[in-house]
């Protein structure tokens, strides 16, 4: 197996894990749960662009993508649900 076939291989597997994660993230009904898949796409989406040759890119998008924004979305998902109302 010489180079181009394994980077293509790469970029295959790469773009099914994209397509899996994503279509997981839409199907999910728990927000915790879609949170969780937005951040694994955005990780593979990071390994994409390592693979690209841009490694800034892809630490910008493992750092914001994935930990600062799903972070931002668990918090806003604690602080919105609703609490059981004792009358």
């Amino acid at each position: 197996m010489n180079f181009e076939e394994l980077f293509w291989s790469l970029q295959v597997l790469v773009a099914v894990g994209l397509l899996t994660s994503a279509i997981a993230a839409i199907r999910f009904k728990n927000l915790v749960s879609a949170v969780i898949a937005m951040a694994v796409f955005s990780l593979i989406l990071s390994l994409e662009f390592y693979v690209l040759q841009a490694p800034d890119v892809a630490i910008a998008e493992a750092g914001v993508g994935a930990c600062l924004t799903t972070a931002m979305y668990l918090l806003a998902i604690k602080k919105t649900t609703d609490e059981e109302v004792i009358e």
